[in-house]
């Protein structure tokens, strides 16, 4: 399996942490009907659903981008040694493949420039930090941390309200070692790495586009979970913030990918996970590369 691509003079790696599902796919998408999962089960199975266990299957995973002037690492994923009271199997973990991951492209902690986050979703955090000597300390000394303002904020006031174990441990003491760079709207780190409002799944979403103009990759996040909502970009999943929204963004960035070169590199589709983006139907699909 292809984990490295190559486009122009940009080079990104997939950095797989695990590969699995957790979430039985009726309740992960709750307007979908069994009519609608029975028409589409065929190609589904078993890549991105479980024929055993009716479990939605997801890749979690991040993105290292090499560019002639930065390495940037689009976010974190789950990390270790975090609390996760909702979630048992990523508490307290001693897992050593996203490190392993980052060893095989060739990539030292210290050499990160930037971390992004597209947004603030435990799964999408936790390697911001690490446990050293008692404390949660930057995993990346090197980087400069950069989240959504808006994002950053709206999460602050639901940490105040009702704890989020993740912030504790994976967002603010970024915040606290002034490593962090709160950006707003559309954000160019450089003319190779521009940051692009997708809003819906969170309140400020960002996916990110890759290579000068940006047309040589774009890194979705979030804001497309499965190679069903390609098919169907309205299909909303359970946490999206605004579900509405969510759709709007799929229907706006799937169509503008669709039929270009630009490499499609999404967040949590099964492996390979990266390809172009072509019509199916009255919507989408991911024609995989690698």
């Amino acid at each position: 399996m292809e984990t490295s691509f190559s486009v122009n003079d940009v080079t990104i790696h997939r950095i797989i942490e695990e590969e699995k599902g957790h979430t039985p796919i009726l309740e992960f998408f709750p307007t979908l009907s069994k009519e609608m999962l029975e028409e589409n089960r065929a190609w589904l199975e078993p890549d991105a659903l479980d024929p055993v266990t009716g479990n939605v299957k997801l890749c979690y995973q991040s993105y290292v981008v090499k560019t002639p002037h930065h390495t940037v690492l689009v976010d974190s994923c789950i990390g270790n040694d975090k609390n996760h009271p909702n979630r048992p199997a990523w508490t307290g973990r001693k897992d050593p493949a996203f490190m392993n991951g980052l060893a095989a492209a060739g990539v030292k902690p210290g050499e990160i420039d930037y971390v992004m986050c597209t947004h603030l979703h435990m799964d999408h955090v936790g390697w911001n930090t690490k446990m050293e000597n008692g404390r949660w300390v930057p995993t990346f000394p090197n980087a400069r941390y950069l989240f959504s303002e808006t994002e950053y904020k709206f999460w602050e006031a639901q940490h105040a309200q009702n704890r989020l174990h993740y912030m504790e441990d994976s967002v603010l003491p970024i915040i606290e070692a002034k490593k962090a760079d709160l950006v707003k709207s559309a954000h160019g780190v450089n003319d190779y790495f521009t940051l692009v409002p997708t809003p819906g799944h969170t309140i400020d979403h960002y996916a990110v586009r890759i290579g000068k103009g940006g047309k040589d990759a774009l890194i979705t996040g979030d804001f497309i979970h499965s190679p069903l909502q390609a098919k169907y970009p309205d299909l909303a999943m359970r946490v999206d913030y605004n579900p509405k929204q969510g759709g709007e963004t799929r229907w706006k960035m799937l169509g503008e990918l669709c039929d270009t070169s630009t490499l499609c590199c999404t967040a949590h589709f099964p492996s390979p996970s990266v390809g172009r983006i072509k019509r199916w139907g009255d919507g989408f699909k991911c024609e995989f590369v690698g």
